[in-house]
């Protein structure tokens, strides 16, 4: 019935990506003594055999009583509830006023679940906590069923967070599932350098195409264009010198050829030939 159930997921994170990854009930040995409670107003009903008839209402007061209160307490078991989720673990319980002890994932320090004699033969225990905090709301958890199960989900949820032993080891689910990733990882590559080749040789045609366009428009429309790649040879660069320069070595005859350039003319147009600036050695002596 919706009247009697609590409704866990309204206490989602939803905006957080927060899942519910096992919700847990009370185990049907936690309403043993509550159903042994109203059980017991059947023989007290039997006391009207021998009471006197002023007394009747005793009895009949103290069964009704036994009755509603063990079905208060199966009720209350009923609404109990224990949530693990990615994030968190939180217990919610209550009837009229309903109660929530929440506990995040990163501050579960430790698990402890006691078994007893009954527990190993109906199959269910009871979880304690240890969390980093002093005053904790949710400590211990009773009458879980299938607590090995339960603690072994707890411990995976912290695992799969990151929380332990530096990222925690892959479960065989992700053990399984590497293979496919590893598979998806190299097509998405081929499927990258597939497409990056496609795009060399559309940008290789579409160069081509340009240089065809080219060559047809310098014929004049009648000839066909060569769509080899131009060879482009590197140009000498000639080095000129200042004027008049002729390098560092240069003949005796250029000397002189130079000396009379730079001589002054004579009024009649001819050069003044002074053949003492070139005068021999042996003829000094004249």
């Amino acid at each position: 019935m919706s009247l009697f159930d609590p409704h866990v997921e309204r206490h989602l994170i939803a905006d957080d990506g927060e899942v519910i990854i096992d919700e847990v009930r009370k185990h049907w040995a936690s309403n043993v003594f509550a159903a042994l409670e109203m059980a017991a107003a059947v023989p007290v009903l039997f006391l009207l055999a021998w009471l006197p008839s002023p007394l009747y209402w005793l009895p009949f007061f103290l069964a009704l009583f036994l009755v509603i209160h063990g079905g208060w307490r199966i009720l209350g078991r009923r609404m109990d509830r224990f949530v693990i989720t990615n994030m968190r673990v939180f217990r919610v319980h209550g009837i009229l006023s309903q109660r929530i002890a929440t506990m995040p994932i990163a501050r579960i320090l430790d698990i402890s679940v006691h078994v007893p004699i009954l527990g190993r033969i109906f199959n269910y225990g009871h979880f304690i906590f240890e969390s980093a905090a002093q005053d904790q709301g949710l400590r211990e958890i009773r009458f879980v069923a299938a607590p090995n199960q339960r603690g072994l989900t707890i411990q995976r949820v912290i695992q799969r967070a990151g929380l332990r032993g530096g990222g925690g080891r892959p479960t065989t689910e992700e053990r399984r599932s590497e293979p496919a990733r590893i598979s998806r990882e190299r097509a998405e590559r081929a499927r990258a350098e597939q497409a990056a080749l496609d795009e060399r040789a559309r940008a290789r045609e579409e160069w081509d195409r340009a240089q065809v366009a080219r060559g047809g428009g310098d014929a004049g429309g009648g000839g066909r264009g060569d769509t080899r790649e131009p060879i482009t040879e590197p140009v000498p660069v000639q080095v000129t010198a200042p004027q008049g320069h002729r390098g560092w070595i240069s003949t005796h005859d250029e000397r002189q050829q130079a000396a009379r350039s730079a001589a002054p003319t004579d009024g009649d147009g001819g050069s003044d030939r002074n053949d003492t600036a070139e005068m021999p050695w042996w003829r000094s002596s004249n």
